[in-house]
């Protein structure tokens, strides 16, 4: 019988960059449980890439919604953003028109 105590509670953050705006990347989206298991299904029905880092998530949901990314985070979001970016031809094939 699996104790309820020993359940991990699921994290999920949703990250906004503009390149235009030079700033870090913002939360938009940020939740434990249910309100987390929204996001990831929203942003799969909306084709968005996720992906599935428990460390990065706990870090992110701390944030509040509107907050720029620490700084001590820009390396590993930035590569995650380049994966995303070099896999998602359609995002690369649109900002290049601008």
């Amino acid at each position: 019988m699996e104790n309820k105590n020993d359940k991990k509670v699921s994290k999920a953050a949703a990250l906004h960059y503009d390149m235009e705006d030079g700033g870090a990347p913002k939360i938009v989206a940020s939740g434990s449980g249910e309100t987390a298991d929204k996001i990831i299904e929203t942003a799969k029905k909306n084709n968005v890439p996720v992906l599935k880092d428990d460390a990065l998530a706990q870090v992110l949901t701390k944030l509040t919604i509107g907050d720029e990314i620490p700084s001590e985070l820009y390396n590993v979001v930035a590569e995650i953003f380049l994966f995303i970016f070099s896999m998602d031809k359609d995002y690369g094939e649109k900002y290049e028109k601008k």
